[in-house]
């Protein structure tokens, strides 16, 4: 799975004019299902992104997650996450889940973050949407975690 979280002051997501969902402050996150995936990495995924640290406590800009603050979180599923884009200028989407494959892995990934007792709004999946938010901070976090490159680490703080 590859998903792009935001820490958001608000965000909504349309489909042919009418609001299908909406959060104030907590986290929109856009999810691309790869035709790899299982139920294994929606389930992890959610977890992760349930205890990601990204709202500031007193003494720290980065260190509360949406569970600590209140905070909503807005699924929107997009494909193109999934694209392809290292062979010319058109992206191949081959990687992308099929659509029923996706629909399912994404509705485990939505029920997961509610069982973790966040508020979850989404898209509609499948369609044409106009996605609008207020990225606060900036924050954004991307996980891809088939990128097939290992990340570097950092060397430790002294």
């Amino acid at each position: 799975m590859r998903a792009v979280v935001q820490r958001v002051s608000r965000a909504a997501v349309r489909v042919e004019g009418r609001t299908v969902g909406s959060i104030e402050r907590g986290l929109m996150v856009l999810l691309g299902v790869l035709h790899e995936d299982a139920e294994e990495q929606a389930l992890a995924l959610a977890d992760k992104v349930a205890k990601l640290r990204v709202f500031p406590s007193e003494s720290k800009p980065i260190d509360r997650s949406a569970l600590d603050v209140g905070g909503a979180v807005l699924v929107v599923s997009q494909f193109t996450l999934c694209a392809d884009t290292s062979r010319g200028n058109r992206p191949s989407f081959v990687a992308a889940a099929e659509p029923e494959r996706a629909r399912a892995l994404y509705a485990v990934f939505c029920e997961r973050l509610r069982a973790h007792g966040l508020p979850v709004a989404t898209g509609e999946f499948g369609a044409a949407m106009e996605v609008e938010l207020v990225n606060d901070g900036p924050v954004t976090i991307v996980y891809c975690p088939h990128s097939g490159r290992p990340v570097p680490r950092a060397p430790p703080r002294s």
